[in-house]
């Protein structure tokens, strides 16, 4: 006991020496070793004894052969060569007195090891041995007894531990022998010491395991780091380790596998250890200097046992007699011979002695020795009293269940053909229909929607099939296990189904193999058959997760049961597995993301996991994804293991199917520093698989998963073995195609080539030309990706991805060093893949400072469109991803606030430079420097939004990287909007001008009158004022009539000139006609006046379209072509038509330039390249000339008549009689009329220009209103507004609109605007108060004007007012006439005056307000200058290209876009399209004829088929995306089905056979369908 005692206070010690103390209790587990911290990014070198656990874990986990150095770096080589250089020279007695300082402060490793597999439990001991076992270093067999009484058996531990070998019996055949080590029977030898001894043990049993020229140091002994540092608690192990044959017999050691043990201390110390020993060994070398009566007695209890024994003992001169007669008293009782007496002392020679070792050992083991599994040791154990790891209730309760599970499966096909049935050949017979409906590659003569239908059906059918299967018994146990067991009986649960599984699975795998060489030397060459045993090898592999995969299945079958409605979703049974596979996850066990056997991603399963994993994380989920590529068996499983310590299958016999991700956790302190929360680690199927090889799409398979995991990965690793060149340049192929892709959809992940097997250390210099070559080979296969994906433009590696040759590139040593199986971890492989890791960690931290980290629900969105993208067969242009509508919605959105801001602020520049115009003298017209001003103007506009756009593309938010290419249309439409703006902003300018400069020649003329009015006034007053008797008012009116007529009759009468406005448009549309031939020139001679025509007298006639076809096809397609060239002529007359009332608003004169403009405007349409295809002929050019025209003479013809009478001299003298007569009257009474006349100013100058003030800002603000206030979001987008206008239609489901909609889209639209402006105004208080808010600001301005006109210290109101106006000459228009009125004979004082004008404003104020509230809303807002209407029209409308096919408006933002894209596509029936034999209504969807077989013909083609899927050889500019889901198009279909009939009659055709599953569609599911297409929540 006291013994006992000291041992635990020695354990005490060392644990807390290590400051392990708390782990005792709570153990350490895999988490805490594997979990992401500081120290991930550290160079790690122990600098205190509680720094050696870490090291240790961190170096076994990273397959360090140094991991059990103990020994502390104090300073760096080069520290100590400088303390060299510094010594003085010369030697002192210091070096006789020297001792190694090191054993004090440090500890041996092996007390190192004993405290860490006691503290740690028993899922991460099995770990650390796995690790150790391919170090080769020895294991712990047996733990001293420290922290229990009992000594513990580690045979839990050693599980996992799975080794091959060829015994020299297969070495012929070349046969091999794969087996879990603690179920390989073989002899056992054992090692013991027996008192003290004066070589070491341990080194050599090194020398004997380790064959010639291959050194290495299975065991710890006193010559390695630290190995001399006294043993505190370890005495009392027994490790163990192994010689495993390789099958070549000039080399190995021994023929068949061999365990050695060792027991660290004496035996009469532990002899419990011995006897277990003496029991389990074939043979036991004890280890003595000599033998006396002490160690006769001991060895003398040994007298019942079997077991051989061996001597090696030292010859020491003296005591030798005493030990041979030891020895012969000993002899007959442990049966000794010679032969068992190995004698050693310091002269012998170690390699000779060795050599006599071996042949002792291989001489027991050709004497059929006892063979023994460690399975079977444990049985000894127990019955000693020594116990098992495995003993524990939670291992042998999950041990239990899975035999349970395990005992049921003989033979693994059979058992996944009867009890995982879900999985076989429904699933794949699903992934093939899934991939069908996005190939459509049987299609034949089926139309696509029909097709669709039937594939649809098919699914549903195999949906029912899985969905009657009940769960297999096996499967139930599975599933109790999982979600009953507890946490860690659920771990010790999937290892042991792990162990089972692998277990049978290689039994069944190696009775194939042998049955495939039979075959070989039997069959011959029969393909047949060779591909059928090829198929069951590669179906024997049976895994936890063909479980897991069982599981899915159930879950997705009854997913599509409920969406279906034939399960109710209260009658669910399988809601909780997803929940149970996100705590599997969030444990560390990896889940499959594809499935490589069905080469499919069950992606409501994989959806609704990772949904779970996301609440369960409580939505911090942000995390890096890391990706492993590479050709099959060239170590990427080992790589990550490696890199990672996962537990990803990683044995020959088992190779990744698919693809599986594991999450890892970063710690809590460490994510703010990583950016993340969680690293999720891929790991694929190898690509270039044999398994695979043969199949015909082999390279798509490969294609498919290299995108898929490339897609969803920011760091991609791609792995390549050096030796293999071909396979290298397959795999580039792949990995290149799979990078053009992403670069095409915005993602640009980050790669890393790894070359392994690279052992020089110049590998990385001597490979620079290789790299280089590389990079070559690189480029050339970009060219050839792009030619397959149909990309028409030149590219380099370079241009999809940032690529360094020095940094991204990475030599790795192999990972054996020497020949397995004997070989260890290469030291040059950890320390390289440590290296790379550091480098991710790095390259990880940086990258989160860029660029936001996606979580899981962004995750989960890539998944789904990634993968059905990579379904259709031309990815680049199937690729739809919400995350990326959503931020390209959001640009959008921003892009229509700064271009907004852009045009409102030119309309206010223009509106202040109209005015101004207006205000101007002749001389400040010709000194003026609008062009000059507008272009700085125009400049900072544009600057603005460019600035705007970088700025935002640096913001940080999200997903923008995946926009980038984007950048360029948003840029190119900023440029063009200036253009557009400059064009506008001139031609407003120009016409002010021209309209200004007309007025200059009435206003001189006017001012002459005017003179001379007012002296006749002076001296008619001069006259009154001498009469006699005082004049009474009625005496005074007289005089001054009288006055007044006589004045006018001797006034010049100029009158302004009438023009006949019909003969300049004439001789204009003739000017323009001149070339056309004389047939033009006749029509034109016998069309007559232009006064005879109007636009609604225009009514199309066959003779428009000229058609070079035979008659038949003339009669087929005369009806389409005419409804089209019809809505060509009314939309172009519509245009003209909106340009001549916009002229006549104006009210200036009529200018030959509105003519030329619209012939401009009918010429430049006609030129465009859509509207020659309609192959209209010249006589409908001239009609529709002739009817435009028509309508402008009319209309320039009154305006100009308007503007004669408005503008004549006389009549606007006429108007200011009652002004001179009220001054004169005045005057001549001596009335104070100083307020009447601020008055009138008020009346007659600033209410008009208030007026028009409001007027000019009104249509401003009320864009800006409606684009801030709550239903803004409509307008804040194309995609919006779509989506805003479809949902209203379906909400109302009237067919009329939806006619409107369809046909005439541009009309509808301008329609539902105006009606939108029109009901959010009906509470006329919300117009009201714009209105008042425009007035207030200018009113404000005026009497800031006022203020200001007063301090300029005038005398006169003559001059105060020219002040007032110059100060207002932005703002106001105010009438020149009217003020010249108003300063004749006005005496006032300015202030007076100002204060009177103040006092009127008010009311003035009031006044307007109520004669705007008097207005009708409609007819107020059709007569402002700037329709609301139109501006928000450009904003929603936008390019208005529409879809080819379909007639769906594009959706791209800004104006100027390089492609043209739907978010979704409608029936073509819906656009008028009908079968030409049938006359039916078509019911086919564009976006699935471009993965369909079909072709189409139209005039584009010539008429001849062309296929669907070329589409872009005749409308590269659009992107036609099939649908993301196989309801995304149900909107559109609920809307055909619905009004089948209506559209039919509306279109003059038969109703559409619309497949059976269109009729099932509901209103809901169009509405969710809606939403989904425009990505809305």
């Amino acid at each position: 006991m006291p013994l006992m005692q000291e041992r635990r206070k020695a354990f005490r010690e060392v644990l807390s020496k290590l400051k392990l103390q708390k782990y005792e209790s709570r153990k350490l587990r895999m988490n805490d070793v594997l979990e992401i911290n500081s120290g991930s990014l550290k160079d790690w070198t122990p600098q205190k004894l509680r720094d050696l656990p870490w090291h240790f874990l961190r170096k076994v986990m990273a397959l360090n052969v140094t991991a059990r150095s103990t020994s502390f770096r104090c300073g760096s080589p080069c520290d100590q060569g400088n303390r060299v250089g510094e010594e003085e020279q010369g030697i002192n007695e210091q070096i006789f007195f020297f001792s190694d300082s090191d054993t004090k402060v440090s500890v041996n490793p092996l007390d190192l090891l004993c405290a860490i597999l006691l503290c740690s439990d028993s899922l991460l001991q099995q770990e650390i041995l796995s690790k150790m076992s391919m170090c080769q270093f020895a294991l712990p067999l047996l733990l001293p007894a420290l922290d229990n009484p009992k000594c513990t058996l580690l045979l839990w531990a050693m599980r996992d531990i799975v080794r091959k070998w060829r015994p020299h019996s297969l070495a012929d055949s070349r046969g091999f022998r794969e087996e879990s080590l603690v179920l390989t029977s073989m002899p056992t030898i054992s090692f013991v010491r027996m008192g003290s001894c004066s070589f070491s043990k341990s080194k050599l049993l090194n020398e004997v395991l380790s064959p010639s020229q291959q050194h290495h140091d299975f065991f710890i002994h006193q010559d390695l780091s630290s190995g001399n540092v006294p043993r505190e608690i370890a005495d009392g192990l027994i490790e163990i380790s192994w010689f495993f044959p390789g099958g070549r017999k000039n080399l190995d050691l021994f023929p068949e596998p061999v365990a050695v043990t060792n027991l660290r201390g004496d035996i009469e110390s532990h002899w419990l250890q011995f006897s277990f020993l003496t029991e389990v060994s074939s043979a036991v070398f004890i280890f003595a200097e000599n033998i006396t009566e002490r160690e006769y007695t001991l060895l003398s209890a040994l007298k019942e046992s079997t077991t051989k024994y061996y001597f090696i003992l030292n010859r020491q001169a003296g005591k030798s007699s005493e030990t041979l007669a030891f020895l012969n008293k000993l002899a007959p009782v442990l049966k000794l011979k010679n032969s068992h007496m190995l004698m050693k002392d310091s002269n012998t020679n170690t390699a000779k002695f060795v050599e006599k070792l071996q042949s002792t050992i291989q001489s027991i083991m050709n004497s059929s020795p006892k063979r023994i599994d460690i399975e079977d040791m444990a049985v000894t154990a127990r019955e000693l009293g020594i116990q098992i790891d495995e003993d524990c209730v939670e291992c042998q309760t999950a041990s239990n269940c899975v035999k349970e599970i395990t005992t049921e499966i003989k033979d693994v096909a059979y058992y996944k053909q009867e009890v995982l049935r879900l999985q076989g050949d429904l699933w794949k017979s699903l992934a093939k229909v899934e991939k069908e409906m996005c190939q459509m590659r049987r299609q034949g003569d089926i139309p696509a929607e029909k097709y669709k239908s039937q594939l649809k059906d098919k699914m549903l059918e195999l949906r029912k099939q899985q969905n009657k299967c009940d769960l297999a018994d096996g499967l139930t146990k599975f599933i109790d296990a999982i979600q009953h067991l507890l946490l860690l009986e659920k771990h010790y649960f999937l290892k042991w189904m792990k162990f089972q599984l692998d277990h049978i699975a290689r039994g069944n795998l190696s009775k194939l193999r042998a049955e495939y060489k039979e075959k070989c030397k039997s069959l011959g060459d029969d393909p047949k058959q060779f591909a059928e045993l090829d198929k069951l090898m590669s179906s024997t592999s049976l895994g936890v997760e063909h479980f897991m995969r069982e599981l899915g299945q159930f879950y997705e079958a009854e997913c599509s049961m409920v969406k279906e409605g034939k399960i109710l979703k209260t009658g669910r049974q399988f809601t909780h597995f997803p929940g149970t596979a996100a705590d599997l996850m969030l444990e560390g066990f990896p889940i499959e993301l594809i499935d490589g056997d069905a080469a499919n991603i069950p992606l409501q399963w994989v959806t609704d996991v990772l949904t779970q994993l996301h609440a369960k994380l409580g939505g911090r989920s942000r995390m890096v994804v890391i990706t492993v590529l590479g050709v099959q068996s060239t170590g990427k499983s080992t790589l990550l293991n490696t890199m990672f310590g996962l537990q990803f299958a990683v044995s020959s016999g088992r190779c990744t199917r698919g693809a599986f991700m594991t999450l890892i956790k970063v710690a809590e302190n460490f994510q703010q520093e990583l950016g993340c929360d969680f690293i999720l680690v891929i790991d694929t199927e190898g690509l270039k698989a044999p398994e695979l090889a043969k199949l015909e799409d082999s390279y798509q398979h490969d294609n498919e998963l290299a995108t898929l995991v490339i897609g969803l990965s920011d760091i991609t690793i791609v792995n390549m073995a050096m030796e293999n060149a071909t396979e290298m340049k397959d795999i580039l192929q792949i990995v290149v195609h799979a990078f053009l892709r992403m670069e095409k959809i915005g993602h640009k992940p980050n790669c890393q080539f790894v070359h392994q097997n690279v052992s020089d250390v110049s590998a990385h210099e001597q490979n620079m030309r290789d790299r280089k070559h590389l990079l070559e080979q690189l480029n050339e296969m970009i060219k050839a990706a792009a030619k397959m994906e149909k990309l028409n433009k030149e590219i380099k590696f370079s241009d999809i991805m940032e690529y360094d040759l020095e940094k991204h590139n990475w030599y790795i040593p192999g990972l054996w060093h020497g020949v397995p199986p004997m070989a260890p971890v290469n030291m040059g492989y950890s320390e390289k893949v440590y290296e790379l890791k550091r480098y991710l960690f790095e390259f990880i931290k940086n990258h989160s400072l860029k660029r936001t980290p996606k979580d899981i629900p962004k995750f989960i969105e890539w998944v789904k469109s990634l993968w059905n993208a990579v379904k259709h067969e031309n990815f680049i242009f199937s690729f739809r991803n919400s995350l990326i509508a959503e931020a390209y919605n959001q640009l959008s959105v921003k892009y229509s606030e700064w271009e907004w801001d852009f045009r409102k602020e030119m309309h206010l520049w223009i509106t202040e430079k109209e005015t101004a115009i207006q205000n101007f003298s002749p001389d400040e017209l010709e000194a003026d420097k609008s062009q000059y001003e507008m272009q700085q103007k125009l400049q900072c506009g544009e600057q603005r939004i460019l600035e705007l756009l970088k700025q935002y593309f640096e913001s940080g938010a999200a997903n923008l990287h995946l926009i980038e290419k984007y950048r360029e249309d948003f840029i190119r439409s900023a440029k063009s909007l200036k253009t557009e703006l400059e064009s506008y902003s001139f031609k407003k300018c120009k016409e002010a001008i021209h309209i200004k400069k007309g007025q200059h020649k009435i206003a001189n003329i006017q001012s002459e009158y005017m003179k001379i009015i007012e002296g006749k006034v002076d001296m008619l007053l001069e006259q009154c004022r001498r009469k006699e008797s005082k004049l009474e008012n009625k005496e005074l009116e007289m005089e001054f009539e009288k006055m007044w007529k006589e004045t006018f009759s001797e006034l010049l009468h100029i009158r302004l000139q009438k023009h006949e406005i019909h003969e300049d448009i004439e001789f204009h549309l003739r000017k323009d006609l001149d070339n056309r031939g004389s047939s033009v020139n006749q029509k034109i001679q016998k069309s007559g006046s232009l006064m005879n025509y109007r636009i609604n007298s225009f009514t199309m006639r066959n003779e428009y379209l000229d058609f070079s076809f035979t008659s038949a096809m003339k009669c087929l397609f005369t009806k389409k072509q005419s409804q089209k060239t019809e809505k060509l002529a009314q939309s172009l007359m519509a245009q003209c038509n909106s340009y001549i009332e916009e002229r006549i608003y104006s009210k200036a004169d009529y200018d030959e330039t509105y003519c030329r403009e619209l012939l401009h405007m009918i010429n430049e349409k006609l030129q465009q390249e859509e509207v020659k295809k309609l192959q209209t002929s010249v006589c409908f050019e001239v009609d529709l000339k002739l009817h435009i025209l028509g309508e402008a003479t009319h209309a320039f013809q009154k305006m100009h008549e308007d503007f004669l009478k408005e503008n004549d001299p006389q009549q606007r003298l006429e108007k200011l009689k009652p002004q001179y007569f009220s001054i004169f009257k005045d005057h001549y009474l001596e009335k104070d009329a100083r307020q009447d006349r601020a008055k009138d100013l008020c009346d007659q100058c600033l209410k008009p220009a208030l007026m028009d003030y409001v007027s000019k800002r009104l249509g401003l603000e009320i864009v800006d209103d409606i684009l801030s206030s709550g239903q803004s979001i409509e307008y804040a987008s194309r995609s919006f507004f779509q989506f805003t206008v479809q949902k209203k239609l379906l909400e109302d489901g009237n067919f009329n609109n939806y006619v409107k909609y369809i046909i005439d889209y541009e009309k509808f639209v301008k329609a539902w605007i105006w009606r939108h402006i029109l009901d959010y105004y009906r509470e006329a208080e919300d117009l009201e108060a714009l209105e008042e808010e425009i007035l207030s600001t200018i009113i404000k301005k005026v009497k800031d004007a006022l203020e200001k006109a007063k301090d300029e210290s005038v005398t006169t109101v003559s001059a105060f007012l020219n002040n007032f106006c110059k100060v207002l000459q932005k703002d106001l228009v105010i009438s020149k006439d009217s003020l010249v009125g108003i300063q004749f004979k006005n005496t006032a004082d300015p202030d007076q005056f100002s204060t009177f004008i103040q006092i009127f404003l008010p009311n003035l104020q009031q006044q307007i307000l109520a004669e705007l509230k008097d207005l009708e809303i409609k007819s107020k807002l059709s007569q402002l200058p700037l329709k609301p209407q139109d501006e928000i029209f450009k904003r929603v409308f936008g390019c208005g290209k529409q879809c080819p096919f379909c007639k769906v408006p594009c959706e791209a933002g800004g104006g100027d876009h390089k492609e043209h894209f739907a978010s979704v596509h409608r029936p073509q029936g819906l656009g008028r399209y009908h079968s030409l034999a049938t006359e039916k209504l078509t019911y086919s969807l564009c976006s699935s004829d471009v993965v369909s077989n079909t072709t189409f013909r139209n005039s584009d083609t010539d008429w001849k088929d062309h296929p669907y899927k070329d589409y872009r050889q005749y409308y590269p500019h659009w992107c036609i995306q099939p649908d993301p889901s196989i309801t995304a198009s149900d909107y559109w279909k609920f809307v055909f089905k619905e009004f089948n009939q209506q559209f039919a009659k509306e279109y003059g055709a038969k109703p559409a056979d619309l497949p059976a599953d269109w009729r099932k569609i509901t209103k809901e599911q169009a509405l969710g369908s809606l939403k989904e297409a425009f990505t809305m929540k």
